[in-house]
């Protein structure tokens, strides 16, 4: 499966979309704004640029994004009046994803994004107006997107933990899979499984790294938020087993003849969740950062009423993987597939709390 043309956030609006359906990810970038924020004030006052280039890479669409950017403006802005600057601060702000990205919505939105703008600054007397240009720039990010040092600070939320490709290192010579009773990382994997998944996650990660050191200026940044794991065992009930209750729901639908075994049997998920260790040893092997910043931290579970968790749950992950689901077993299982899902979510946490853990790491270029 070439997961670049594949994959992408299910677009629009619609009740089903990621827009609608990215809280989760929204509470996560929320808890470490003040961390962005900080990196991104140090940053300007480091480089006192006239214009400042920042990228969020991994985008996807919806309001998060435009919501990161906002907030990264309004903190420069307000630095900027309270400075050094003597012109009005020019932004340059790059949004990338993998070209089926809906890019869009995004444009779509701009009109409100430069009315809040206009708004913002005219709460402030003397202020002039910065000049902002807005891009796109699709395609994947394991590799160069940038011009040599055009950028300032980079922001990355929930994306690195999408691997390039599924791991090769998953099939034998034949082209069978290696991991028939899971879709990832579970106690029913072999040894090479786990192996394959974090050899990906080394050669993709460090391609990243290598990347974009080349397209920061000295001195830039980098905050990265990406899903992880607590230790360096895969099977806890954290992000792992998420991906085990799929394989379930979808082993369900055998029984109900919607799906064949041998379909499941060849799925994989192009996913790893990094625990700490293996985030700072990458890290340093690749020697292109300085870690300032590597932490580890879970979402606070709040449930709207009405709503149980594996809904939530449930509407969140198909938001992102209806894409990869229904190029592989067809659109016809989505429907009973999600509400399958988000049952045995539930079901679960009625024995133990599911733990899924997030990861914030801030690199800086010497």
């Amino acid at each position: 499966m070439d997961v670049e043309k594949v994959f992408h956030m299910t677009g629009g609006v619609g009740e089903t979309s990621y827009s609608r359906n990215s809280s989760l990810q929204k509470k996560a970038s929320d808890m470490v704004k003040h961390i962005t924020l900080e990196s991104v004030e140090e940053v300007y006052l480091a480089t006192k640029p006239k214009s400042i280039g920042i990228a969020d890479l991994g985008c996807s669409s919806g309001p998060n994004t435009l919501s990161n950017i906002k907030d990264i403006l309004d903190k420069l802005e307000g630095t900027s009046r309270n400075t050094f600057q003597q012109s009005p601060l020019e932004f340059r702000v790059f949004f990338n994803d993998l070209p089926t990205n809906d890019f869009n919505a995004i444009f779509q939105a701009l009109p409100e994004f430069h009315q809040w703008l206009k708004q913002k600054r005219n709460d402030h007397e003397n202020v002039g107006t910065s000049n902002i240009y807005v891009a796109a720039y699709p395609g994947s990010f394991y590799g160069r997107l940038f011009p040599d040092r055009c950028l300032h600070f980079i922001y990355s939320s929930y994306s690195l933990h999408w691997l390039s490709r599924i791991p090769p290192g998953l099939y034998d010579e034949q082209g069978n899979s290696l991991n028939k009773n899971s879709i990832y990382i579970s106690e029913d994997s072999a040894s090479e499984v786990c192996k394959a998944y974090f050899d990906q996650f080394q050669e993709d990660f460090s391609l990243f790294l290598r990347s974009r050191s080349e397209e920061l200026v000295s001195g830039g940044k980098m905050v990265l938020i990406l899903l992880g794991r607590e230790s360096f065992n895969h099977v806890d009930r954290g992000n792992a087993f998420l991906w085990k209750i799929l394989y379930r729901a979808l082993t369900n639908l055998i029984s109900k003849g919607q799906v064949k075994k041998e379909m499941l049997d060849s799925y994989e998920v192009h996913f790893y969740a990094p625990c700490k260790e293996e985030i700072e040893e990458a890290a340093r092997e690749n020697g292109c950062f300085e870690v300032e910043r590597l932490e580890m931290f879970e979402i606070e579970k709040t449930i709207p009423k009405g709503m149980s968790y594996g809904t939530i749950v449930a509407m969140t992950v198909r938001s992102i993987q209806e894409s990869m689901v229904a190029h592989h077993f067809g659109e016809a299982i989505i429907e009973e597939l999600f509400n399958e899902y988000g049952r045995l979510v539930d079901e679960e946490m009625t024995k133990e709390e599911i733990r899924p853990i997030t990861s914030l790491l801030v690199l800086r270029k010497p």
